[in-house]
């Protein structure tokens, strides 16, 4: 796209739809690099699909609980449950 100074009521340039030039899109990622991405992405992947839909009403209403003092938040608690989870305790 062009931006130009032209005057007002001048006509505008069109603007393409082209693909940008090949000099704009990255190198294609080694096949070592892509096999590992894979292996670490695809159960992250997969964690995503088998979890439910988020309730964005009971979120609110969490967070406004917890900004009002109304219930408890033990961060080393928070901390112990993160390191169970991705020690694969659960």
């Amino acid at each position: 796209m062009r931006i130009s100074t032209t005057t007002p009521g001048a006509p505008v340039q069109s603007v393409s739809d082209a693909a940008p030039a090949d000099s704009a899109r990255p190198a294609a990622a080694p096949a070592a690099q892509r096999e590992l991405e894979s292996a670490v992405l695809q159960p992250a992947l997969q964690a995503l699909k088998e979890m439910g839909d988020v309730d964005h009403e009971r979120v609110a209403q969490l967070r406004d609980a917890l900004a009002k003092g109304e219930l408890p938040f033990d961060a080393g608690k928070l901390a112990g449950l993160i390191q169970r989870f991705h020690k694969g305790e659960q």
